[in-house]
């Protein structure tokens, strides 16, 4: 399990048309979305579950903690469940390993 804390990843929420691109290390996780770079600090909590916080918030939403939790697992892909703390607002998706 530990194999999705490090390397490069696709997400794909389950709109099938929102696809974001990440490299994530133990500390870091730089994603790309729509041309624009995103760095974020993350925090493993377990290892079905880790956080997520920009490193650099220009707003409020960038500044909450936004939670993600691992539902399943298949080889090189994951599915999640994720939300801000404190919002209603909740994502679902999958995350393909892909290095």
């Amino acid at each position: 399990m530990d194999d999705f804390k490090k390397g490069k990843f696709r997400t794909v929420l389950e709109d099938n048309e929102t696809i974001s691109y990440a490299t994530r290390n133990d500390t870091i996780q730089i994603e790309e979305y729509n041309g624009t770079k995103d760095t974020f600090l993350i925090n493993w909590i377990d290892q079905f579950e880790y956080v997520l916080l920009k490193k650099t918030p220009k707003t409020l939403l960038d500044s909450t903690p936004f939670h993600v939790k691992i539902t399943s697992v298949k080889k090189n892909n994951y599915s999640f469940n994720a939300y801000y703390k404190g919002s209603n607002f909740k994502q679902k998706g999958t995350a393909e390993k892909l290095d």
